[in-house]
């Protein structure tokens, strides 16, 4: 019975968003109780790959962060190339509000965040932070208003948040890569490129991708570029239009097996590595301080000024429509979702602030809960208010 009961939750849409609020609880227990000490001392864990000559030597939260995070992007990878080939992305009409909507998205939070935070160059460095919108947790308030919402909005906003992941893709590519080593970044292409001729010459088995994609992910992690691109850029090549020896096509098969690993392994445990902040009085304090305010307003102001106002613009001008049977106030309410920016937000902050101590990390930290948690909980009011059940 409770077996069953579980794999019920778990087929729900809000289940990832569940278990990335109780991951970041179980973080922020650990590091305000006893157990702190612990929980850093396992963060900070030495782990040690070598080949040979070949010798990867990081804790344990950046091999969270390099590696797990890499096969988080894979999906998403697979996600915006299917999207774009077959699905909600793969007309020009389909493309115009979620594409508009999303550059809103990422420039105005941008701009906000630079308002508070000009003055200081190194805060400076977390301007993308409220760029970024957490699909899982926004979806999955979605999800606890059922047929209130049109459907069309739930696929307005996965199409948006495509792009959104595209963009923090380009992001971190320009903005949050180290100094680059020539010898690695040429042994990568060389695999990138046995990898596109693996496409080209119709390879329908996942295994052969997958292993060349973790000498691609190697010499992504050497080059100075962030590991997790190796990612898109291997999910760029998996063939959509083969069928495998049961008929499947391998990107589609591949995206269903790493589906659940993602959402309620991967996931987790980057909330539970990524969220623990001490909540003592001075760091509640420290909410109004230029860089947690900045990302709190970016995320709770910014998100929901650019995305509507694009979306307004967009359809008064004709360039774009309504999604089918929503309405102003419904589409208000999604851009006050889009500024969950949890996950992406936590990771892009982890890349600003990480050579910079644990107290900018905290700071931001901060910013991004409080305004993910103020736009859950906004947006979620405003779409249950503005909605009536619809008929089946």
């Amino acid at each position: 019975m409770h077996l069953r009961r579980l794999h019920h939750f778990l087929r729900q849409d809000y289940a990832v968003g569940v278990l990335l609020i109780v991951a970041a609880i179980l973080a922020k227990i650990a590091v305000n109780s006893p157990l702190a000490d612990y929980y850093n001392l396992l963060l900070q864990l030495p782990v040690n790959f070598s080949i040979g000559p070949l010798e990867i030597n990081k804790p344990l939260l950046l091999w969270i962060n390099d590696g797990l995070m890499a096969v988080f992007f894979l999906l998403i990878g697979l996600e915006v190339k299917y999207e774009i080939l077959r699905g909600d992305l793969s007309t020009p009409s389909q493309i115009a509000l979620p594409g508009i909507a999303a550059i809103g998205g990422m420039v105005i939070p941008a701009l906000v965040y630079t308002i508070f935070n000009y003055k200081d160059p190194l805060a400076m460095q977390g301007w993308a932070i409220p760029a970024a919108t957490d699909i899982a947790f926004a979806v999955g308030v979605l999800a606890l208003l059922g047929k209130r919402v049109p459907t069309s909005l739930k696929t307005f906003l996965l199409a948006l948040a495509i792009f959104d992941d595209l963009g923090a893709i380009v992001i971190i590519a320009l903005f949050y890569t180290s100094e680059m080593s020539v010898a690695s970044m040429i042994l990568g292409s060389i695999f990138l490129a046995i990898l596109v001729i693996m496409n080209r010459m119709n390879v329908a088995k996942t295994g052969p991708y997958l292993f060349v994609g973790a000498l691609l992910w190697i010499c992504v992690l050497k080059s100075g570029v962030h590991a997790t691109l190796a990612g898109v850029l291997l999910a760029f090549t998996i063939p959509l239009n083969l069928r495998d020896r049961k008929g499947r096509s391998p990107l589609k098969a591949l995206q269903h097996k790493l589906h659940s690993r993602v959402n309620y392994v991967i996931l987790p445990i980057f909330a539970f590595a990524n969220a623990g902040i001490e909540l003592s009085m001075p760091q509640l304090q420290s909410l109004f301080s230029p860089i947690p305010l900045g990302v709190m307003m970016g995320l709770f102001a910014g998100k929901q000024l650019g995305v509507f106002t694009f979306c307004y613009v967009a359809i008064k001008a004709g360039v774009a429509k309504m999604p089918p049977g929503a309405n102003w106030t419904q589409l208000y309410g999604l851009s006050i979702l889009c500024g969950i920016g949890f996950t992406m937000s936590l990771f892009i902050g982890s890349l600003a602030f990480e050579e910079l101590g644990t107290a900018y990390l905290a700071a931001d930290r901060i910013g991004i809960l409080a305004g993910s948690f103020l736009s859950a909980i906004v947006g979620y009011y405003v779409l249950k208010y503005s909605s009536r059940p619809v008929e089946p």
